[in-house]
């Protein structure tokens, strides 16, 4: 429990000052980078021939899907011609046409659901032009648009942004540097950075062994920054290649916590510009706005804390058929976890990779137990808890809205958000957003478990092979990537279905949620009144808890009761 405790503090104490970076950065006010930053970002403008003129969300939107459309067909290019480029010295071969969809669509929407193992399935050339290349794209393309979300919603500037501009400055001046020094301390603690083939060594028990080579510290880095979680090797950051120690394993929490924790610090310093205005106005004004992102911060914590704490506790408990068996279940269960981490840093580090969307893993959460299971399954089908690259953000708002229209609704007041009335338009994008997350899930898992090709990648029987169906699709959709492992996904079947959820689960939400930013950006602010609902105390923080775990109990507890939970009745209540 210190353990945790203390790693919670230090991310607390990490998280604001990333914040007050990013939202220098998002804003265009100066940082101390600055000397360094304008000229390399000014030399790509000038390359590229980049227009950095304001945008609407139609522009935003449509620059956003261009340039993510153009990586995705070059990335789809190099994965299958793979076996003939060079950096290949294993000789791994092309890709196979269902496998390169899955693999560019997976890491082009940021979510790095992997159906292949990376030491056997890519060359070097692939893991660095199209694995690591699209870490650091697919991250930026969705910390871009949060920061243009952010703008729209607060009214903060005189337009969204420009995508191309917001871009390359999240690249330049934040994933590129921190990723340097996260590989440095990775390669400090023994992980490997090189472009030799792999090492055939002779082991003490007198066999042969590879040990994968490459550059391996350069992935992990932005796997982590990015909330990427894609592994160059197949078992991910439970191996000690990828994750040699606990310094490396806490680096890798912190990575793919701080950036997304950053986007609500961003979104309570973002205010808009009043200066036309007296200053006691303009005080209130920003007074009102930075005060809101205390209940979507609390909001967050509450959800990732239960989570957590069940996770915990679950694990701790053990499996009570070993019980029974009289294998003494003292340590709790250690099944699929690293001794080096033990229970503590395996929960952590699964509640941590699931809340903020990431999909690395240090452990096999297969072999969780079931309520262990589920905490990292219900957190990708609220998909709200901190999220990945702003996402989990944009999500929250959408039930901090939903949560102003319901409470409206019910005590006769007007639902204002931000001092912005919120109309029919909004609620139907809204409920949009918030209604294709399940349907992705529930939808293909049905068709999964009625398909006899879906059938045919299950490998445990009754409640375990539903909850690995469910945590495929709910990992697909929440753009996570992470997987319960057991699953025979490398087919045609899971490559084609999975890779539609992906798609679909990333880019439907990034334009309704750019176009609900549009529209509340170009209304008119209204005055606070005593009919304005307050969204800037306890009261509704709690009351967004509530929503959302209502919203996810009418959408998702009749599959969970099919799955996890009917699993876990059966292990402690056997018939």
């Amino acid at each position: 429990m210190l353990q945790i405790i203390a790693a919670l503090v230090i991310y607390i104490a990490l998280v604001i000052p990333m914040g007050t970076y990013l939202y220098h950065i998002a804003s265009g006010q100066k940082t101390f980078a600055d000397p360094v930053f304008n000229r390399i970002d000014n030399g790509i403008y000038k390359i590229c021939g980049i227009n950095r003129q304001g945008m609407n969300w139609k522009q935003y939107v449509a620059s956003l899907l261009t340039t993510n459309a153009v990586m995705i067909f070059a990335g789809y290019l190099i994965l299958r011609i793979q076996g003939s480029l060079f950096l290949n010295p294993n000789g791994i071969e092309g890709m196979e046409p269902t496998l390169a969809f899955n693999t560019i669509i997976s890491f082009m929407t940021n979510t790095n659901l992997q159906h292949y193992a990376g030491e056997s399935g890519l060359s070097y050339l692939s893991q660095t032009l199209v694995i690591i290349f699209m870490m650091f794209t697919s991250a930026a393309t969705g910390y871009a648009a949060c920061m243009a979300f952010i703008r729209g919603i607060t009214g903060s500037g005189t337009h969204l942004g420009n995508f191309h501009e917001d871009f390359i400055r999240i690249t330049t001046r934040v994933l590129i540097p921190f990723s340097i020094i996260i590989a440095l301390i990775l390669v400090s603690q023994g992980t490997p950075e090189n472009y030799t083939a792999n090492l055939t060594l002779h082991t003490l028990e007198g066999k042969n062994q590879d040990i994968a080579m490459g550059p391996m510290a350069a992935l992990v880095a932005i796997k982590h920054l990015g909330t990427n979680g894609g592994g160059f090797l197949g078992a991910n950051s439970a191996t000690p290649l990828e994750n040699p120690t606990i310094l490396t394993n806490l680096v890798e929490m912190y990575a793919m916590a701080i950036l997304p924790g950053a986007c609500v610090i961003v979104f309570g310093k973002m205010f808009h510009d009043r200066k036309k205005e007296n200053g006691a106005e303009a005080k209130k004004m920003r007074a009102l706005i930075g005060h809101q992102a205390r209940p979507i911060l609390g909001a967050m914590a509450i959800l990732f804390l239960i989570g957590l704490s069940i996770c915990f506790f679950a694990e701790k408990a053990g499996n009570p058929l070993l019980e029974h068996a009289g294998l003494s279940q003292a340590m709790g269960n250690m099944e699929g976890k690293e001794v080096r981490f033990g229970i503590d840093q395996s929960v952590l580090f699964t509640t941590v990779t699931t809340s903020f969307t990431t999909g690395t893993v240090n452990n096999m959460h297969d072999s969780l137990t079931p309520l262990g299971g589920m905490v990292p399954l219900l957190h990708m089908m609220l998909n709200c808890v901190f999220g990945g690259k702003g996402v989990g953000f944009m999500n929250m708002i959408m039930y901090a809205i939903l949560a102003v229209f319901l409470c409206g609704l019910m005590i006769g007041r007007t639902p204002e958000y931000l001092g912005k009335k919120i109309e029919g338009r909004e609620m139907k994008l809204i409920v949009i957003v918030l209604i294709l997350h399940p349907l992705l899930i529930l939808g293909f898992s049905a068709l999964a478990v009625v398909n006899q090709a879906g059938l045919a990648g299950i490998t445990n029987p009754g409640f375990h092979g539903l909850t690995q169906v469910l945590y495929e699709f709910a990992s697909s959709a929440a753009n996570n990537g992470s997987g319960f492992e057991g699953l025979a996904d490398n087919t045609g079947f899971w490559n084609i279905t999975t890779g539609i959820v992906m798609f679909l689960g990333r880019y439907i939400p990034i334009i309704a949620q750019l176009a609900i930013a549009g529209s509340l950006f170009a209304k008119r602010r209204m005055n606070e009144s005593a009919g304005t609902l307050r969204t800037d105390n306890v009261i509704f923080t709690m009351t967004l808890v509530f929503i959302v775990y209502i919203f996810a109990a009418l959408t998702f507890f009749p599959a969970l009761a099919l799955g996890p939970i009917a699993e876990h009745l059966i292990l402690w209540f056997p018939m």
